[in-house]
């Protein structure tokens, strides 16, 4: 009896990128790409559709980024086995993913033989967790996660708002504002505004694209 093919759906909002995995993965005999979406939300209905026994999505994405798509997907099925395939390779990235529910996190500048090797790990209910992405989730549990209103703070300052202003957009009073503004400089360990955007982004606390 011919061996059941692994069931994969691919979500990469690149064309190219798409369609170089899909080619990569169908290659394989044990394995089938069943839909490739553009966008998140496509990502959800496709899963909806066909149920596939992989997920390989991108993290950024239009209409519904990879995170959304994640808990969407999980919404339908608890156990769906996911994988975020990704050129950003910060901490918080990394982070806010597995905690949504993917069940790996990888570079898409891996090998194809590497990635071909997680879809069968991930299928037979591994979590296999590369060595480098290993070493960013080592460094996030040593930091002091920001508040959400830190967040919105750090935000606004990354928008070059001084105290004054924050404060009068996050309605709240000038002292706060500032107390706010130590925190988040002493949680990320820096002197000044400017190098507490440039940790956060670097981090992938904040995201400028």
């Amino acid at each position: 009896m011919t061996a059941k093919r692994i069931q994969i759906l691919v979500a990469d909002d690149h064309p190219m990128i798409r369609a170089g995995l899909s080619a990569t993965l169908d290659a394989e005999g044990d394995m089938h790409v069943v839909a490739a979406a553009a966008n998140g939300a496509q990502a959800v209905a496709l899963f909806r559709e066909h149920r596939p026994d992989v997920t390989l999505i991108d993290l950024r994405m239009p209409v519904m980024d990879g995170v959304q798509a994640i808990q969407g997907i999980l919404q339908l099925a608890p156990g769906a086995k996911i994988i975020v395939l990704s050129t950003y390779q910060r901490d918080e990235d990394i982070f806010r993913c597995l905690k949504a529910g993917a069940k790996t996190y990888l570079l898409k500048d891996m090998l194809a033989n590497d990635i071909v090797r997680t879809v069968r790990e991930v299928s037979s209910g591994l979590r296999p967790i590369p060595p480098a992405v290993g070493e960013k989730l080592a460094e996030h549990m040593v930091h002091t996660p920001l508040t959400p209103r830190e967040l919105e703070v750090l935000e606004l300052v990354a928008r070059g708002l001084r105290n004054k202003e924050i404060a009068a957009a996050l309605s709240i009073t000038d002292l706060t504002a500032q107390g706010h503004v130590k925190s988040i400089l002493e949680k990320l360990g820096v002197h000044d505004r400017t190098e507490a955007v440039a940790v956060a982004a670097r981090r992938g606390t904040i995201h400028f694209d």
